[in-house]
């Protein structure tokens, strides 16, 4: 097993930022191929990406929360399908991190694995000879045409299992043709009679409490998935302040747009919603990787807010393109120009069934209220 040094945050955000510049330039590209470019894999690779959640015994950085939000971020800013998708690989990774230690030693021999994983139980699983056999299929798996494994979810007679299945085993129909997260390809998968060793299968609730003190599933994947989100929209502010300066507001007395007093309230009511969100998206992070050095049991009150945090984080970045988005004239129509690719991602992140805002809301809504939760994923 080939062993990676470890590097610290910087050295990591570092890296990252470099290859900036060449995800931008192959946004396009994996737009219009459903999947991202061959380049862009190589080069998060090699920046380490891959090996964030990974534990340090393998090679990898073991980095937290808070680092993870800033890397997904930092990606974001120059492709939002590939930091969605690299947020997901860094579930998988955790997700594998629950399995026996020889179930962590067979996935983890891959350098640079990456694992795409989903929650909803949408095959069953028959017990059969010392394992499982899985029959069935999931929608929306981001990532899987460059992943080695698979997380699934099936049911069972006594309760769904989350188990590992490598990619070889499953087949995927490419059926990927969305409006946004266009790059991720998000395809679905199908497992016809396959059959899944028992050590590489654990239930499901389980993993959904945490199997150890202080790391539930629902508010760790959370705090996973707001860094794209952050990062969409401080591309879109970014990309407008370059183009604003020269630019006329076209058939009024406004050579300069950045002359306007309807562009000064623009540019600070998005940037304020920016700022709100990297709030909720902090204080998400930070009671993740707290809790976990702790050891504290989550209560029921902060596994919802930790829900509502995450929707808070979408709802505000999804305002502030919004507002970026209408201040960027007919010219931003064109499908060079970044922030029409920046509203649709951020528009099908936020349709996301966990990571929707108003869903997320009425949960914490309920709980603050003195009812119990509707669902099991808190």
């Amino acid at each position: 097993m080939e062993t990676v040094r470890s590097i610290d945050s910087a050295e990591i955000f570092r890296r990252v930022s470099a290859i900036v510049p060449l995800l931008g330039g192959n946004a396009y590209w994996s737009e219009g191929h459903r999947r991202l470019h061959p380049l862009s894999i190589e080069v998060m690779a090699e920046a380490g990406v891959f090996r964030l959640r990974v534990p340090a015994r393998y090679g990898g950085h073991d980095c937290d929360t808070r680092t993870l939000v800033e890397v997904c971020a930092t990606l974001a800013e120059a492709d939002g399908s590939a930091a969605w998708t690299a947020a997901v690989w860094s579930i998988g990774a955790w997700l594998t991190r629950q399995f026996p230690e020889e179930v962590q030693d067979e996935v983890f021999a891959t350098p640079d694995v990456r694992i795409c994983a989903t929650l909803s139980p949408s095959a069953t699983a028959v017990p059969t000879g010392g394992g499982y056999t899985v029959t069935g299929q999931w929608a929306f798996m981001s990532g899987a045409h460059h992943s080695q494994w698979q997380v699934i979810v099936a049911g069972t007679e006594t309760g769904p299992i989350m188990a590992l299945v490598p990619m070889a085993e499953l087949e995927i129909m490419d059926d990927w043709y969305t409006s946004g997260l266009k790059g991720s390809g998000s395809v679905t998968t199908f497992a016809y009679g396959v059959h899944v060793p028992a050590v590489r299968a654990l239930p499901l609730a389980e993993v959904l409490r945490g199997r150890e003190p202080g790391a539930p599933l629902l508010p760790t994947a959370a705090a996973s998935s707001v860094g794209p989100l952050l990062g969409l929209a401080r591309a879109a502010m970014n990309g407008f302040l370059r183009r604003v300066p020269g630019r006329p507001i076209t058939y009024t007395g406004y050579a300069n747009q950045s002359e306007a007093p309807v562009t000064h309230l623009q540019v600070a009511a998005a940037t304020m919603k920016i700022d709100q969100a990297g709030f909720h998206a902090g204080r998400l992070a930070a009671q993740v990787d707290g809790k976990a050095e702790r050891g504290e049991e989550w209560t029921i009150d902060e596994r919802a807010r930790a829900r509502a945090d995450l929707g808070t984080v979408g709802e505000l970045a999804k305002a502030a393109v919004d507002i970026v988005n209408s201040a960027s004239g007919g010219s931003s129509l064109y499908d060079f120009v970044p922030v029409q690719r920046i509203e649709r991602d951020v528009r099908a992140i936020t349709l996301h069934a966990l990571m929707h805002p108003l869903t997320n809301l009425e949960l914490y809504g309920r709980v603050l209220c003195g009812l119990e939760p509707d669902t099991p994923y808190l």
